[in-house]
């Protein structure tokens, strides 16, 4: 089971798995979702990542970027209906976003600072519904405003603190429902007290999930260290998958009871998916991924798969589930398929993982060109599928080269040189040339000494 997994995950300080020498795989483009590499390609020129740091900082622009949060409860939402705020706020509020606008990055923060420092002196009852979701969203965007005046630290700090507020809150929600079951009375929802204000609901504990990942992103951007950047996402998986849990739980009379139901639900809850409107694909699964690339980019390979195999089967359920899959989900998908085979060739190289890795791969390839098909061209839809065509491509033409079948593994390279060309990634078609001379070295090498045997 997943969560039994994820309770095994080890942590920073154990050993790393050895990383197998193989010829150089092509990864997915971070600018289209996360990745499993080492080094990512960029779909765009002026986006290539330096070698060897992974960053999530596609995680953050998924479910916050830009200020806009998780579950379609965006920040400028918020901001656009100024009346939603209670008017110690406004003001303030209304000045930090149009300086930050105006790209007058000292005046807003000297604002926002001000409209936090406000909002957290009032009570929760100022702020009308889902008050954690508007607190939460001055102190995001406040740290946008610092991380991009370069005051990383400070702006790392105002996140922590946000989530810290939300964690004491889903503390305390926690504790309302165990007196909840032990009493067999439900508070009640309709008399707003400060009991019923303290719990939160899951936009909220979502917005948690968030800032857990943006914390993990910037611990990794500004090498705070990986047992602090893997602190931060396997809170936010295990965040998630509580919230999913909860959605679904039925009042147990026992708190044993209701834990049991937790372990055995996890696996009903991914594996099904039936989520409320404020819940999306993207939201359970880039945590999970989120986990999955950090655990990959330590050479954790056991733990990166398993979880990027729960974040394929989230983006594509099986059929027959009775749900349907995007053209978005379906490239993100295909991104990651090319990335768990990009994962199992790191493995020893033997025929069996040989032969997963390409099986993966080929599948991978199967669902870009039928998305590609059947999104009809549409660029938005199949972006995703651009960035990963390239790389799966890349890949498959490693795997025939490590079967030693060089003619196949040039048809894969040239086509890759030509995919990478044409959606100009300038890293991608720096690897597929140099894979395409690497052969033809190795081809000449091996005439030459055909020729001296003879």
């Amino acid at each position: 089971m997943l969560s039994q997994k994820l309770a095994r995950l080890p942590s920073a300080s154990r050993t790393v798995l050895r990383r197998n020498q193989a010829p150089t795989r092509y990864r997915i483009p971070r600018s289209s979702f996360l990745c499993a590499s080492r080094r990512c390609l960029s779909t765009s020129a002026n986006a290539v990542e330096k070698e060897g740091q992974t960053r999530l900082s596609t995680i953050f622009t998924i479910l916050l970027g830009l200020g806009i949060a998780s579950a379609g409860y965006g920040i400028y939402q918020f901001y656009q209906t100024f009346t939603l705020w209670p008017p110690a706020v406004r003001a303030d509020l209304r000045a930090g976003m149009k300086a930050k606008n105006q790209g007058d990055l000292v005046l807003s923060e000297r604002y926002l600072k001000r409209a936090l420092h406000t909002a957290e002196s009032l009570p929760l009852s100022d702020f009308s519904h889902e008050p954690y979701l508007k607190l939460s969203g001055i102190s995001i965007v406040l740290a946008e405003v610092l991380e991009a005046n370069n005051k990383p630290s400070e702006a790392y700090e105002v996140h922590s603190n946000a989530l810290d507020r939300l964690k004491k809150a889903i503390s305390y929600s926690e504790q309302l429902k165990i007196q909840e079951l032990a009493s067999g009375v439900p508070t009640a929802k309709n008399t707003p007290t400060h009991e019923t204000e303290l719990v939160l609901t899951g936009p909220e504990r979502l917005r948690a999930v968030a800032i857990a990942c943006k914390l993990g992103e910037m611990a990794d951007r500004y090498q705070l260290g990986d047992a602090e950047e893997e602190k931060w996402l396997t809170w936010a998986v295990e965040e998630m998958l509580r919230t999913l849990v909860d959605m679904r739980q039925h009042h147990k009379t026992s708190e044993d009871a209701k834990r049991e139901d937790k372990q055995k639900d996890v696996q009903l809850v991914l594996a099904e998916l039936s989520l409320p409107k404020w819940v999306t694909k993207t939201d359970v699964g880039a945590p999970i991924e989120a986990l999955g690339t950090f655990y990959a980019k330590t050479g954790k390979v056991d733990y990166a798969m398993t979880l990027y195999l729960q974040a394929i089967s989230i983006l594509m359920p099986p059929a027959g589930s009775g749900n349907t899959t995007s053209a978005e989900d379906s490239c993100r998908a295909a991104q990651l398929m090319s990335s768990l085979s990009e994962l199992i060739m790191r493995r020893t190289p033997t025929p069996e993982n040989l032969h997963q890795a390409e099986a993966w791969a080929q599948q991978a390839l199967a669902v870009v060109n039928k998305t590609v098909k059947t999104a009809r061209g549409d660029p938005e839809q199949i972006a995703g599928c651009e960035a990963a065509l390239g790389a799966v491509l890349f890949n498959l033409g490693s795997l025939r080269e490590m079967n030693n079948d060089h003619a196949a593994a040039k048809d894969y390279f040239t086509t890759s040189l030509q995919q990478s060309n044409r959606i100009q990634s300038q890293e991608g078609m720096l690897e597929a040339a140099n894979a395409l001379r690497r052969l033809e070295r190795l081809d000449r090498a091996e005439a030459t000494k055909k020729t001296t045997d003879a």
